[in-house]
C-alpha cells in the first residue's frame, strides 16, 4: 500500500497525532526518536540504526551521559535566566515549562535521578541560590554576566557617592549653623568696662572714625575700646577652637556608609573563609554510609583517589579494590587510634597534617598536634567531622 497523500485525511491525522508531547516510555534519547505506541517503539528498537547507536554508546557511556547532562543543564539555566531572571521561583514550574518543548533532553538520560538532586547540584555549583520550603524547592538564578556585574558596581558606586555628598552637605550646614550660633553668643554677651574721667573739666570723646584724632580723653576711650575688642576676639577664638575640636572628634567617630558596608563585608568574608560546606580531600580514609549500593559497600572503608567538583569523589574500596564515584553526603570521616596521623579538612587549620593525641567523647572532638604550617607543634581541639585518617 502506497504512502498517503499529504492532504489526505490519514496524513493530516498522523501529523496531528505527532504534535505535542508523547509518552516518555516510548522515547529513545540516543536516537532522539519519539514513538506513538508500544509497537512502534519495539520496531524502532529492532532497527539497524538503533543498534548502531547502542554500540557507539557502549564504547564510552560516560561520554554520552555527560553530553546529555550538559545539554539539560544549559537549556534549563537558559530558560530560567531568560524567563524568570533573578526572581525566586519553584523548580517544578521551570521544569514543566522546560519539558513542554517536544525535543527536550529527558532527565532519565542525565546523571541526575530526580529534579531535587538536580536542584541541589545547582546550589552546590553556585549556578543558583536554592532553599527548601514546605511547598518544595525554590531556585534563584545568579547572574554572573560581566555587563550585569559592571552595571551593579556602577549603581553601588553612584549610591555611595550620593551618600557621601549628602553627608558632606549635612556637615557643611551643621558647621554654618554652629558658626551662626557662636556669632550670636558673642553679640549677645558683650564685655562692658567702666568709663573713668581723670578730671571733671575734661569732656568724654569717642573716636568713631579711623582718621580722626582727639587728644587726652580720646586716648583713654580708644584704649578701652581696644581692650574690649581683644577680649571679645579671645573669647570667640577659644569657642571656635572648642567647636573645631568637637567637629574633628565627630569626624573621627562618624564613618561613611561605604566604610560600614566594607567592614560588614570583611567580617562576613572572614567567617566564610574559616569554614566551607565541602571537605573532601585526596588520600584520606572515609567510610561509606549510603545504603543505595547494597550491603557490599555499606559501612566499608575506602580511600579517596580523586575529588571532582568539590562535592564528589572517586573512592577505592580497601577490601575489594573497587572504584566508585560517591557524593560527599554518602561518606563520613574516619577517626583513627591515638598516635596516628590525620588531615584537618575544615576550619582555620584546613589542609594541615596533624597527630592524634586524644579523643574527647563528651564534646565529640579530639586533641591534635599540628605537624605542618606556621603553627607547627601547637595543640588544637578539632571536631570529629573536621578531620580524617590519612591513607
Amino acid at each position: 500500500m502506497g504512502k498517503a497523500d499529504f492532504l489526505s485525511p490519514k496524513a493530516i491525522a498522523n501529523r496531528i497525532k505527532s504534535k505535542g508531547l508523547q509518552k516518555l516510555r516510548w522515547y529513545c534519547q540516543m536516537c532522539q526518536k519519539q514513538c506513538r505506541d508500544e509497537n512502534g517503539f519495539k520496531c524502532h528498537c529492532m532497527a539497524e540504526s538503533h543498534q548502531r547507536q547502542l554500540l557507539l554508546a557502549s564504547e564510552d557511556p560516560n561520554k554520552f551521559m555527560d553530553y546529555f547532562s550538559d545539554e539539560f543543564k544549559n537549556d534549563f539555566i537558559e530558560l530560567l535566566s531568560r524567563r524568570f531572571g533573578t526572581k525566586r521561583v519553584h523548580n517544578n514550574i521551570i521544569y514543566n515549562e522546560y519539558i513542554s518543548h517536544r525535543e527536550h533532553v529527558h532527565m532519565n538520560s542525565t546523571q541526575w535521578e530526580t529534579l531535587t538532586d538536580f536542584t541541589k547540584w545547582l546550589g552546590r555549583e553556585g549556578f543558583c541560590k536554592v532553599d527548601e520550603t514546605p511547598k518544595g524547592w525554590y531556585v534563584q538564578y545568579i547572574d554572573r554576566d560581566p555587563e550585569t556585574i559592571r552595571r551593579q558596581e556602577e549603581q553601588a558606586r553612584k549610591k555611595k557617592q550620593d551618600l557621601d555628598d549628602e553627608e558632606r552637605s549635612a556637615k557643611f550646614i551643621e558647621e554654618q549653623v554652629r558658626r551662626g550660633r557662636d556669632g550670636k553668643e558673642i553679640e549677645e554677651n558683650p564685655v562692658f568696662t567702666e568709663l573713668k574721667r581723670e578730671s571733671e573739666e575734661e569732656k568724654v570723646a569717642f573716636n568713631m572714625g579711623a582718621s580722626s584724632s582727639v587728644a587726652g580723653p580720646s586716648k583713654s576711650s580708644s584704649a578701652l575700646g581696644a581692650s574690649a575688642l581683644t577680649a571679645a576676639a579671645a573669647a570667640s577664638s577659644t569657642k571656635r577652637k572648642d567647636t573645631s575640636s568637637d567637629t574633628r572628634s565627630e569626624k573621627k567617630k562618624k564613618k561613611s556608609a561605604l566604610e560600614e558596608i566594607m567592614e560588614m563585608e570583611e567580617k562576613k568574608r572572614k567567617k566564610q573563609s574559616v569554614r566551607t560546606d565541602y571537605w573532601l580531600q585526596p588520600n584520606i580514609v572515609v567510610k561509606v554510609v549510603t545504603k543505595r549500593l547494597g550491603e557490599k559497600y555499606h559501612k566499608k572503608k575506602a580511600v579517596i583517589a580523586e575529588v571532582r567538583d568539590k562535592y564528589a569523589a572517586v573512592v577505592k574500596m580497601i577490601d575489594s579494590g573497587d572504584k566508585l564515584k560517591l557524593d560527599q553526603n554518602h561518606v563520613e570521616t574516619v577517626i583513627p587510634a591515638p598516635g596516628k596521623r590525620v588531615l584537618i579538612l575544615n576550619g582555620p587549620h584546613r589542609d594541615t597534617e596533624a597527630l592524634l593525641e586524644g579523643i574527647d567523647e563528651k564534646n565529640f572532638s579530639a586533641t591534635l598536634t599540628l605537624e605542618s604550617g606556621q603553627q607547627k607543634g601547637k595543640r588544637v581541639d578539632v571536631a570529629y567531622e573536621d578531620f580524617s585518617k590519612l591513607a
